[in-house]
């Protein structure tokens, strides 16, 4: 059966427009609320949401539908993805809810859950909400109905889970940090994290009025960062997305190292202290030059789709620990059930201090990544890029021209009306000759 509304993570689109309006909330809400209450009859639900001004109305549209089909509700305000995962099973909640649209603009939104164990949910699970959603609406009777609280020290708890992942013993003192919280999620928290555990920091990306997360900072736009830690003659820059679940590092140079170069760093450091890692899971995405490197450290990668559920899926089914994207999304399954960019943060920071003198150069050694070009191409409506011929034609030849030293991967995106086109090469200018011929076939 194929989903109607559930992406690759959640539900996602333009504030306004169906489904994200505050009646499709609604409907929403009532519609997980019978679902629960399938199997519990009075079901639990925490909310979290990102920094933008269309959450207050996602916020209490979900709420109603949520307390009128006799589900209890906490609030959390604003609080990062995986904070909302934490305290979800932390606080032993039958769900966790998430209201935020990622790395998007702030003219988009969407709605996610999590399990009562802080993980991503299955496709059965989102079927039988979409299920629901086409039955009639029917509130329960007044004694029935749902409670609705707000947790006022969230912030507080999540921080304190934070320091927990990385142990007692770290200490940044003497570290001067950058630190971005793209305007979103994690404005309140991240900056008091690395300050705790005796850090210099210095916050920008921190002050959102609702309508700039993301715009100009954060993962997304690494710039800014790149340009304070340099600034401010800091040792590293961190950068965190708009619901703060994926991370981009900088070092004191400025130099940006990527999802895939993080994943291999937290390897490093992990055998480096003498712990087995028998795998890791990357995704289509993931740099073929860390795979070889993993290779030569006799770990192998194993790739699964884009889409950190994806990862986290088979890591799960492998009984592995370490996965990650590109992007930036980390996944420490002996740390946290989910992506966390501030924990992912943490981890790498503390291998630096691990590695002394060294820093994440060392542990980098000679990884060097292959150019990728990812050229996106917005689709029209009813527009058919699997069948076309112009694209099966450019690609044949491009995988030909790429003769083994490279690879070509067109993909949907899970979020928006786009198709990726990514061409991998040893050469930076072929292989965006590459990516852009197979583009304008679309355009």
């Amino acid at each position: 059966m194929t989903r109607q509304y559930f992406g690759t993570d959640g539900i996602r689109g333009t504030v306004g427009q169906h489904p994200i309006t505050a009646e499709f909330a609604l409907r929403l809400g009532q519609a997980v609320g019978r679902v629960l209450k399938r199997n519990e009859a009075r079901p639990s639900v925490l909310i979290g949401k990102d920094t933008r001004i269309s959450g207050y109305m996602l916020e209490s549209a979900l709420e109603a539908g949520l307390v009128s089909a006799g589900v209890d509700v906490t609030l959390t305000g604003p609080l990062p993805t995986p904070g909302v995962a934490y305290l979800t099973r932390a606080l032993r909640r039958s769900l966790g809810v998430v209201i935020s649209a990622s790395h998007n603009p702030f003219q988009d939104n969407g709605i996610k859950f999590f399990s009562s164990r802080g993980e991503k949910l299955p496709d059965a699970w989102e079927l039988a909400v979409e299920a629901a959603l086409s039955e009639p609406a029917q509130d329960v009777d007044s004694r029935s109905l749902g409670k609705a609280i707000r947790l006022n020290d969230a912030g507080g708890r999540y921080i304190e889970f934070c320091k927990a992942c990385v142990g007692t013993d770290l200490t940044l003192r003497g570290l001067k940090i950058v630190v971005d919280a793209a305007h979103g999620a994690a404005y309140h928290v991240a900056p008091d994290v690395l300050h705790e555990l005796g850090a210099e920091v210095v916050a920008i990306g921190c002050e959102p009025d609702g309508y700039n997360i993301n715009a100009g900072h954060g993962a997304t736009a690494p710039e800014a960062l790149q340009a304070a830690v340099r600034a401010h003659n800091a040792h590293y820059g961190v950068a965190l997305d708009g619901d703060a679940d994926r991370l981009q590092l900088v070092d004191a140079s400025g130099r940006l190292i990527n999802g895939d170069e993080l994943l291999y760093l937290l390897v490093r450091d992990r055998q480096l202290q003498g712990l087995a890692v028998p795998g890791v899971v990357g995704t289509l995405m993931t740099n073929v030059a860390v795979e070889l490197a993993l290779e030569q450290v006799r770990v192998p990668l194993v790739r699964a789709k884009v889409g950190d559920r994806y990862v986290l899926e088979e890591l799960q089914a492998r009984g592995w620990q370490l996965g990650g994207e590109s992007s930036g999304h980390l996944l420490a399954l002996d740390k946290h059930t989910t992506g966390d960019g501030l924990v992912s943060a943490l981890l790498v920071l503390a291998a630096a201090v691990r590695s002394g003198a060294q820093g994440l150069g060392g542990l980098l050694g000679d990884l060097k990544l292959y150019p990728q070009k990812m050229v996106n191409v917005r689709l029209q409506p009813g527009q058919n890029w699997r069948d076309n011929p112009a694209l099966q034609q450019a690609q044949a030849e491009v995988e030909r021209t790429l003769a083994g030293q490279g690879r070509v991967l067109i993909r949907p995106s899970g979020t928006e009306p786009l198709v990726r086109v990514m061409v991998e090469a040893r050469d930076a200018d072929l292989a965006a000759t590459c990516a852009e011929k197979m583009a304008n076939t679309l355009r």
